[in-house]
């Protein structure tokens, strides 16, 4: 699963620096704003990736402990 995050992630990355290159050459303020929104979007991918990772260990956890 991790592997499939981390394709996809790296793809959205490559698109964000591909419409931010356009950006540049074009002089387009909205597709570095396209841009930045990607980047900012595969950051976020990998954050819930790992907050819920560890959450569902956490419950995992949990409901394994007997009392």
């Amino acid at each position: 699963m991790l592997v499939s995050i981390l394709i996809i992630d790296v793809a959205l990355v490559a698109w964000s620096l591909h419409l931010m290159q356009e950006a540049i050459a074009q002089r387009e303020f909205s597709l570095m704003l396209a841009g930045t929104l990607v980047a900012a979007s595969a950051a976020a991918l990998l954050v819930v990736y790992f907050l819920m990772g560890s959450c569902l260990s956490h419950l995992t956890e949990i409901s394994q402990h007997t009392y």
